[in-house]
């Protein structure tokens, strides 16, 4: 399952890549199929394309994403920290050098 759940976005951009390769004019197959490159601005018809679609908020959706998560991750070590220290099982010693 975690197989096929990592290869869910390489057979997204190479759908993309394809869509986006029908459009070119000039057929380049030195080009990855994992990046996803819009090189074309008009199709074979001579018609401009659309622009591209612009995520709104992105910098905000990514904050609201990002935060909780890194909080929960800090609440999580904290406590596993803790815990290792309670059972001295990873306890840094005292070194009181006083030289």
């Amino acid at each position: 399952m975690a197989t096929s759940l990592l290869r869910l976005p390489l057979r997204l951009s190479m759908k993309n890549t394809a869509a986006m390769s029908r459009n070119t004019i000039s057929k380049t197959p030195n080009i990855s199929k994992t990046t996803q490159i819009r090189t074309a601005v008009s199709s074979a018809s001579g018609a401009i394309l659309p622009k591209p679609e612009k995520t709104p908020f992105g910098l905000t959706r990514m904050t609201i994403v990002v935060v909780p998560f890194l909080y929960v991750g800090t609440l999580i070590s904290k406590n596993f920290a803790a815990l290792l220290e309670e059972h001295d099982i990873f306890v840094p010693e005292d070194d009181d050098d006083d030289d």
